[in-house]
């Protein structure tokens, strides 16, 4: 069974791109779909702040005086988080946010994305944003056609122009079909997506 996609040309409605049911028509899994939005953001985290504590800072090594008779309080070393230059109790260490999602857990979250923005109209085909130029003026009277809003334009290769035209535009972002990012599908309010593109994607998809 297949879905149709909208498509459009020359700024006109076009012949519906026909696509699978089983990557385009599936139920909505929120939990699924939020769990891949969560791992992926988490796998951007850097994750490279560290501090030292009592046991990485040099020197201490020494008792800094006697225990008793001194009219001071009991000291063991030099290194303690009291002390000036000693370490940081409970000190942030370098770690990894990354967390498992397994390939099919990916492409069903996908697929579930997909079958959203198709539900609900976020979804166009059009090979129509491409321009002659790295213009951004020209890409902007592209774009009128397709509204208002977040936009996220999808191809099948990179193309220097059509990502030079977009990059002064904050509601318009461009990306390969072979590197899609599940935060920027959900929260783009248009998913503009090149015929070879949507290909692309049946094919990982399915």
């Amino acid at each position: 069974m297949s879905l149709q996609i909208p498509a459009v040309k020359d700024g006109k409605e076009d012949a519906a791109v026909a696509v699978s049911d089983n990557v385009f028509g599936q139920e909505f899994n929120e939990p699924l779909v939020h769990q891949l939005v969560v791992s992926y953001m988490a796998a951007a985290r850097s994750g490279t702040k560290g501090q030292k504590s009592r046991s990485d800072v040099s020197g201490g090594g020494a008792k800094p005086w006697k225990q008793k008779g001194s009219g001071r309080a009991r000291a063991g070393t030099t290194r303690g988080p009291l002390w000036r230059t000693g370490g940081v109790t409970f000190a942030a260490t370098n770690r990894s946010y990354k967390q498992k999602l397994n390939k099919k857990m990916y492409r069903a979250a996908m697929r579930s994305i997909f079958s959203e923005l198709l539900r609900q109209e976020r979804l166009v085909v059009t090979d129509d944003v491409f321009t002659s130029a790295p213009k951004t003026k020209e890409l902007t009277s592209k774009l009128k056609n397709f509204g208002e809003g977040r936009m996220l334009i999808i191809t099948d290769a990179i193309n220097s122009d059509l990502f030079l035209a977009a990059r002064n535009l904050s509601t318009v972002a461009v990306c390969v079909a072979s590197s899609l990012s599940p935060v920027a599908l959900v929260g783009s309010d248009k998913v503009i997506v090149t015929t070879q593109a949507i290909k692309h994607i049946e094919e990982r998809l399915a």
